[in-house]
């Protein structure tokens, strides 16, 4: 039966339970960067979260998104400005404003630094608990993916996936690719957007005859 993973829940347990079952010789398991910060409790409930007007203010420059809230709440942004502090996020949406005019975007993400555009959660319409939790990226992406490898034998790779762009953010040495390959293979977001209910893809070389 479909479940929810829990807020600190051991994710080699899950994945035994889970995915060890379907895998075969060669595969290799794409885990959402979600799942990692849930089990490892780098989540955030909306009541402690306090906005700000500079978090109103950049808010309203976010470019919205089709069937996405994304960004558009004040208070993912009001987190971000807490990681990063508010000169940074600042100087970040003067330099990203400046790049749209000469039709560069992704500047506010850069000059913010910090993985800030990895945050998820806060987002009316998705499942619960995740309208009222946000979720912050683990901290060593790379080495989770090499341990989830080393515990349950499975090669692992974990994404930050959306219907706008994929980021690999760590590779096991046994998946034998790249990042960017890897990012080409699952560029059509198989975690998909619906309801949570796909934290693994397993992924298999099919020889067609």
């Amino acid at each position: 039966m479909p479940r929810l993973i829990q807020f600190g829940e051991n994710l080699e347990a899950v994945i035994n339970e889970f995915v060890k079952s379907h895998y075969h010789e060669g595969d290799w398991v794409v885990i959402s960067e979600k799942v990692f910060s849930v089990s490892q409790n780098l989540v955030r409930h909306i009541s402690t979260v306090k906005i700000g007007w500079l978090a109103r203010f950049i808010t309203l420059g976010v470019k919205k998104h089709k069937n996405m809230t994304a960004w558009s709440r004040p208070e993912k942004m009001q987190v971000a400005i807490e990681i990063v502090g508010a000169p940074r996020i600042i100087l970040a949406a003067a330099v990203g404003s400046i790049g749209k005019l000469f039709g560069k975007r992704g500047l506010f993400w850069t000059i913010a630094g910090h993985r800030i555009s990895e945050i998820d959660g806060f987002i009316p319409e998705d499942m619960y608990p995740y309208t009222e939790w946000g979720v912050l990226p683990p901290p060593a992406p790379q080495s989770d993916c090499e341990r989830i490898e080393k515990e349950t034998g499975i090669p692992a790779v974990v994404a930050d996936a959306n219907y706008i762009d994929v980021q690999v953010l760590g590779v096991s040495k046994g998946v034998g690719l790249d990042k960017e390959t890897v990012r080409q293979i699952i560029l059509d977001n198989p975690l998909g957007q619906g309801d949570k209910l796909t934290p693994f893809v397993l992924v298999r070389k099919v020889l067609h005859l």
